[in-house]
């Protein structure tokens, strides 16, 4: 099981703003959306660019070279170029810190 990471205080990452935090050499992008924060591998599918610098619109990250969109609650790829979806991570917010931890090999 990995363990939390922090990514930073909940008053540091504003609505529609995101914190690039690196998790046990996986690069995580943590959103806040609305005062609900989602974590996404910084990965796009369709050719491994970086979702970061990409907008945030509603609970959508566009990747900012070829315009495919992820969901950030389930990572889907919801329009081309992308078809495969990217991994989300589950996120924990404790005495105003928000943290994050990659579970894809947790039994």
């Amino acid at each position: 099981m990995s363990d939390w990471t922090e990514v930073g205080l909940v008053g540091g990452i504003g609505p529609g703003e995101h914190r690039l935090v690196d998790v046990d050499g996986t690069p995580i992008v943590v959103c806040n959306v609305g005062g609900e924060f989602f974590a996404i591998e910084d990965v796009c599918t369709h050719d491994g660019g970086r979702l970061t610098g990409g907008c945030i619109a509603g609970d959508e990250i566009e990747c900012p070279r070829h315009g495919a969109r992820f969901s950030l609650r389930t990572g889907e790829a919801l329009c081309a170029p992308a078809y495969e979806p990217t991994a989300t991570f589950p996120v924990r917010v404790e005495d105003g810190i928000v943290y994050t931890r990659d579970d894809r090999w947790d039994d």
